[in-house]
């Protein structure tokens, strides 16, 4: 099955990029708030469409039903949500693969129930709620968007339940099957040491869409848009501000328009061109794909060969919540304590050591130095952002509300252990999928599969 699919189906709900969520997994110290939660839980509204009245079945899976609502739904959101630049398959090769990724959900989810495993109404809500506070709402705002927009609760909260629970069965089954001994890791770096050296690059952009049937006076007003949205990039204006006020990719836009980190061979050949050439921080020239300009920034790179990667130096003030301090009331404190820092009120340490509930507030809220990966997902994604003194807005987190300041940044080289484990997660990362899809497909073997004709009723 083709990476989009994996990327955009099968953990639709719980990735904002194109790679496999089980690619993305890494172990971390299980020091808050550094310990990974879900990775990357999505923030999207529209998960539930409007039944048609033409509905039939497609397949049934141990008694449940695929639709072909379910598959109109589930291609409609990888085609509105597809970042840009993404190839996807023609349209009945991608509804194959959409058919055959809902059947491997259901298969999974069977299986997760039959071992007992379940995602409790707690940790729904959890989740539900910080969707809520970083879509900048109440829990009741989000209800009334719903409602609004004819989507039903309690199927949003089915869905993000099940997506939550093949997340955990997926980490739990597949990472047991992988075993890589002191041998294969020696074998591997001494028969392959190009494979072990592969670039992953963290890249940020802003679209300026060109419409299909622009004029050559349109484009040209859109060209000069974007490179005086460059120039201002360039010149150390705040690019995640600039991709949240311009950019037309929906789906990085809320993110600063960061892709996050990904290899290369997993990313658009014409944004690898842009940032190929670019140190960390750098603005690449603007660039033109079929979908209009593209202005782009090397966040981050990770490179074996070059033996050396990003630290970051931050600190944080973290308020935690419960249902005696909901998120909506912790982000209201946050924001005071951050504009009392702003306006030079007071100090960020100084706030830490009053109001943090985390153990580094003692230390004015310093996490000392940290490598790539060891900060949950919301932490990281906001840290990246920040240029050195700035200071994010607040953060969620399954710990709670953050306040974040980005205080120095640097390229670190590896020692001998170091690069013995880059190559162990390298050898781990291509090991998982493999993993996957042989566990994926002893369950399917296992389960009762029975297709229906298109037009049966």
């Amino acid at each position: 099955m083709s990476r989009v699919v994996h990327g955009l189906c099968l953990m639709s709900l719980l990735v904002a990029t194109t790679a496999p969520a089980w690619a993305q997994l890494k172990q971390s110290p299980s020091v808050s708030p550094r310990i990974p939660g879900t990775r990357n839980l999505s923030t999207e509204l529209k998960i539930e469409g409007i039944q048609t009245t033409s509905d039939y079945i497609l397949a049934v899976v141990n008694q449940e039903p695929i639709t072909h609502t379910d598959v109109d739904k589930r291609v409609t959101r990888i085609t509105d949500t597809a970042p840009a630049g993404t190839r996807l398959p023609p349209p009945e090769e991608l509804r194959k693969q959409v058919l055959d990724a809902l059947i491997d959900e259901k298969v999974q989810i069977s299986y997760a129930k039959t071992i007992g495993m379940d995602i409790s109404d707690a940790e729904v809500d959890g989740a539900i709620e910080n969707i809520a506070a970083q879509n900048q709402m109440t829990l009741a705002d989000l209800r009334a968007r719903m409602q609004a927009d004819g989507l039903d609760f309690q199927r949003y909260r089915n869905s993000l339940r099940e997506q939550l629970l093949l997340q955990r069965l997926r980490e739990r089954e597949v990472n047991t099957r992988i075993q890589i001994s002191d041998e294969d890791l020696d074998a591997f770096i001494k028969e392959d040491p190009a494979a072990q050296t592969e670039v992953a690059l963290n890249v940020a952009h802003i679209l300026i869409a060109v419409p299909e049937k622009a004029t050559q006076v349109e484009v040209a007003a859109l060209q000069s848009k974007a490179q005086d949205i460059q120039a201002r990039a360039a010149r150390g204006e705040n690019f995640a501000q600039l991709a949240k006020e311009f950019s037309a990719d929906t789906n990085t836009r809320d993110q600063g328009g960061t892709l996050g980190l990904r290899e290369v061979s997993r990313l658009p050949e014409l944004f690898v061109a842009a940032a190929s050439k670019l140190k960390v921080g750098q603005v690449a020239q603007v660039v033109r794909s079929n979908a209009g300009f593209h202005v782009i920034k090397l966040v981050e790179r990770e490179n074996s060969a070059q033996a050396t990667y990003t630290q970051q130096r931050s600190r944080h003030i973290l308020l935690r919540t419960s249902p005696e301090h909901p998120v909506r009331e912790q982000l209201d404190r946050m924001n005071d304590i951050r504009k009392k820092i702003v306006e030079g009120q007071t100090s960020f340490a100084q706030m830490a050591r009053q109001y943090s509930e985390d153990g580094s507030g003692a230390r004015g809220g310093d996490l000392g130095w940290a490598a790539p990966g060891q900060f949950v997902p919301e932490f990281e994604k906001a840290l990246t952002a920040l240029q050195p003194g700035q200071i994010s807005e607040p953060v969620v987190s399954r710990y709670g509300v953050h306040l974040i300041q980005l205080m120095e940044r640097r390229e670190v080289q590896l020692n001998d252990q170091q690069k013995r484990e880059a190559a162990r997660q390298v050898l781990r990362e291509r090991r998982f999928e493999p993993a996957y899809d042989e566990w994926a497909r002893e369950l399917r073997a296992a389960a009762y599969i029975e297709m229906r004709e298109p037009d049966a009723p």
